[in-house]
């Protein structure tokens, strides 16, 4: 089932954000994230803020379909204007999530676009994506994305192994990633990303490589690939706790994230996140790049977090309360918090060490440094950036970026 919202302080009834929060916020991008929490079915190892039919059968009523979502979500980019007053920015990203966005239809994926549009405007040059499971866009859909005014997709494929795809729960079949690449490239889109996770139990290296072939082969011009992590209370821990399915260790997630590495290299692909890699500086995910840097976004949907100015926080989960509260005239928000300058500068070094462009020296403290300095001793950190003020992960860093970002914190 979903994880837990955070604790937090009350989100005033109206949205309001403090005057703070909204200080300089014409010299910082904005973007917006809206989440659609339906699923046809739920995958063994997600613990998203999800929702199946049968999840919500007889526990939000009307109010909790997906038949009339896109108007309940337009409501809160309405709300979204208030709150944000007379902010002069245009959105310069907008990215569709979930669950799974495509089981709405075509038209009202453009119509939530479309609201932002009215309500604030889109950068001449926004990115705009949308989440995709295969099985649930054709031709058709995908033109009416495009037509719509989406320019980039990202379509999950996780594996091409029919075995593996199995154990996650997944329901497409092997191939039908690929083919859903060459359907949107021919409806127009101008970017497109193939989701991969490595590390399921029972995948082989083979397995592995056979996935990044299929990936590569499809022309994405960006790829992710994340290690399988095994959220408690998933059916998949489940599993792994009765002794159904091993459990996949660090070193194996190690060995497939370097055999990613070398095969995405091989290809063209750079890496630019450490588990992002696109063609060229033009493929990369922007809206993620929002996150990564701090900047302000605001998450439209059940479950949501936004950021804006330091402050950020979060919606009620359950589809029901969400539209309940807006259909009352209230922020759909169940509690916020402020972050200390403390708080943001960790942030800063948690999120932008994962970069290609990596943290300035400059955000360490004394102990931060003299890990820096170690860290850079034992290869964890490339050498130019690091004389030129900035921490770099090495190809090795990468793979221990979570020990190597704990110490630069201190």
């Amino acid at each position: 089932m979903p994880s837990a919202l955070p604790d937090g302080e009350p989100v005033p009834a109206d949205g309001a954000l403090p005057a703070s929060a909204l200080a300089g916020a014409a010299g910082r991008p904005l973007g917006f994230y809206l989440h659609v929490p339906y699923c046809a079915t739920r995958c063994g190892y997600c613990d998203f803020n999800t929702y199946t039919a049968t999840e919500l059968r007889g526990t939000g009523g009307v109010l909790a379909s997906r038949d009339n979502y896109a108007d309940t979500l337009v409501d809160e980019v309405r709300l979204a204007r208030k709150v944000l007053g007379d902010d002069p920015r245009e959105v310069r990203t907008v990215f569709v999530g979930g669950g799974t966005p495509t089981l709405l239809a075509a038209g009202d994926l453009v119509r939530m676009l479309g609201a932002i549009r009215d309500e604030f405007g889109l950068a001449p040059d926004a990115e705009v994506t949308t989440e995709a499971n295969p099985e649930s866009v054709d031709p058709a859909y995908l033109a009416t994305l495009r037509e719509g005014g989406f320019n980039r997709i990202s379509f999950g494929m996780q594996s091409a192994k029919q075995h593996v795809l199995k154990i996650l729960d997944r329901t497409h079949t092997p191939g039908r990633p690929e083919a859903c690449v060459a359907e949107a490239r021919a409806a127009g889109f101008d970017h497109v990303n193939l989701d991969l996770i490595y590390g399921t139990p029972g995948e082989s290296d083979d397995d592995w490589r056979a996935s990044l072939d299929a990936a590569l082969g499809a022309g994405p011009d960006h790829v992710s690939a994340y290690a399988l992590i095994v959220e408690e209370g998933t059916r998949l821990a489940r599993s792994i706790r009765r002794g159904e399915v091993p459990m996949t260790d660090d070193d194996v997630h190690a060995d497939r994230y370097l055999i990613a590495e070398e095969a995405l290299s091989a290809a063209g692909f750079d890496w630019y996140e450490v588990s992002n890699w696109a063609t060229s500086d033009a493929g990369r995910c922007l809206h993620n790049e929002l996150y990564w840097r701090g900047a302000d976004w605001w998450g439209a949907g059940p479950g949501a977090h936004s950021h804006v100015g330091g402050v950020r926080w979060w919606n009620v989960k359950h589809p029901g309360a969400y539209a309940g509260a807006l259909a009352a005239g209230k922020s759909p928000g169940a509690g916020r918090e402020v972050l200390t300058d403390e708080d943001r500068r960790v942030e800063r070094i948690l999120l932008e060490l994962r970069l290609r462009e990596g943290v300035p020296l400059s955000l360490l403290r004394e102990a931060g440094l003299a890990a820096s300095r170690r860290a850079l001793a034992e290869g964890l950190l490339e050498e130019g950036p690091y004389a030129a003020g900035s921490a770099v992960l090495t190809l090795r860093g990468r793979l221990l970026a979570d020990a190597v970002v704990r110490d630069l914190v201190d």
